[in-house]
């Protein structure tokens, strides 16, 4: 089976976050860890991004910032 990698403007349509929310929630180990795909290059894993859809909690979702 192969996997298919989304690029960040995908991602971005797909979830509705913006890039620094994605980057921050990534560093958090919340959203899925990008993969690098070229020397300039990176993407996501489209399986891994749909899992984090359908099991991130809804009606606010996550807090990207700092935690309080």
């Amino acid at each position: 089976m192969t996997r298919r990698v989304l690029r960040l403007k995908q991602v971005q349509a797909q979830t509705g976050l913006s890039r620094s929310t994605i980057f921050a929630l990534q560093q958090r180990g919340i959203f899925p860890r990008s993969i690098k795909i070229g020397p300039k290059a990176t993407g996501w894993y489209e399986d891994e991004v749909q899992n984090y859809i359908e099991t991130r909690p809804r009606g606010g979702g996550h807090r990207a910032g700092k935690r309080r």
